[in-house]
């Protein structure tokens, strides 16, 4: 499945002639739209706006910014040929937020419609006149600089999404070089965590880097929780291998599975040092007998074309590399959480972890 990125919106919304004005999608806005700038290659997006009925003018309106954090947002959201409403998505949050949606819809890939909504009342169910929404349509472009609705027979449950909660949480000293933000290592130790719960569920052990195991979560250290791997000399795959054992030391996470399985060996890489995190799973690999497993890069969504840039290398191509964004660990995570998931293979993970081509 293609995948959006805050690259694609910004080339896109680049694009479009900034010589003219362009009009919300809403047709009782009377506000107008000009594009100022685009700051390559994701952003921010300057815009200016205006509304003419009530006496304002391009001149006197003030140079507005689109941060890359909406684009990259909006971006992960969406999937060819599903409606997005992007209220649903931003909530009351940006204030810049409709005024992206309407340059959006007059870019070629994107259209407006109006999916019909499911109401649920009393165990009675109607399908109701829906909401505004844009419909990402990469393979039916329209146009560009014209605003196009799409008639379509798709209706929309509208379930609440649902969040991923972390408890309370305590790095321990020196779990990083003091020139490391701490924001970045508590994120980084939130997902380490997401990823023991996720192997937890699916009957996985898991193997926590070994400067890691002293973080303190829910009061406990994360190395004594049920199913963490106190050495890996005990696992049984890897106590024959001592060099495999010396080179595993410090990946982030592995799961192993019955003894016989090593569903995934994953780095996770929180700031832009992909190639570190590919770099510690070769040197496992190579010191490691041929066995199947994923190779796995944990990173967040806007650091996907990294990703797929360092691990597309020659010196990386027998990895194999899967990219595991953040937003679809935190997808698997809360409904671990929320369901309890039971009785699945780990083929299962495949539905989340995008291969990368070589």
């Amino acid at each position: 499945m293609r995948k959006l990125s805050a690259s694609n919106i910004a080339a896109f919304i680049n694009q479009l002639d900034k010589d003219i004005v362009y009009h919300y999608i809403n047709p009782k806005t009377k506000a107008l739209i000009r594009v100022d700038g685009v700051n390559l290659p994701e952003g921010p997006i300057k815009i200016k706006r205006w509304n003419p009925s009530k006496g304002e003018t391009e001149q006197a309106a003030k140079v507005e910014s689109i941060s890359k954090e909406l684009i990259w947002r909006v971006a992960n959201a969406f999937a060819p040929n599903q409606p997005l409403s992007i209220d649903r998505v931003l909530g009351a949050s940006y204030n810049t937020r409709s005024v992206l949606e309407s340059l959006l819809a007059h870019t070629p890939e994107f259209y407006f419609c109006y999916p019909g909504r499911i109401e649920d009342k009393g165990g009675i169910t109607a399908i109701k006149h829906g909401h505004k929404h844009l419909l990402w349509k990469p393979d039916n472009p329209h146009k560009a600089g014209i605003l196009e609705k799409m008639d379509t027979d798709i209706v929309i449950s509208e379930i609440p999404t649902m969040d991923a909660f972390y408890e309370s949480l305590i790095l321990p000293e020196g779990i990083e070089t003091q020139e490391i933000d701490i924001n970045i290592q508590r994120r980084h130790a939130q997902i380490q965590i997401a990823l023991y719960f996720i192997g937890k569920q699916l009957n996985f052990r898991t193997w926590i880097a070994q400067n890691d195991k002293g973080i303190i979560y829910e009061n406990k250290k994360i190395g004594e929780y049920d199913g963490v791997i106190a050495s890996l000399k005990d696992e049984q795959l890897m106590s024959a291998f001592d060099e495999a054992v010396q080179a595993a030391m410090m990946i982030d996470c592995i799961w192993f599975k019955n003894g016989r399985l090593m569903p995934a060996v994953m780095e996770i890489e929180h700031s832009t040092g992909v190639t570190s995190g590919l770099s510690r799973m070769k040197n496992f690999k190579d010191k490691f007998p041929p066995f199947p497993t994923r190779y796995v890069i944990v990173a967040p969504d806007e650091l996907r074309d990294k990703v797929y840039k360092e691990a597309s290398k020659p010196q990386f191509a027998d990895l194999g590399t899967r990219y595991f964004p953040y937003s679809a660990v935190e997808e698997l995570y809360a409904l671990c959480q929320k369901r309890k998931i039971r009785g699945v293979t780990e083929e299962f993970l495949d539905c989340y972890m995008e291969p990368i081509l070589n």
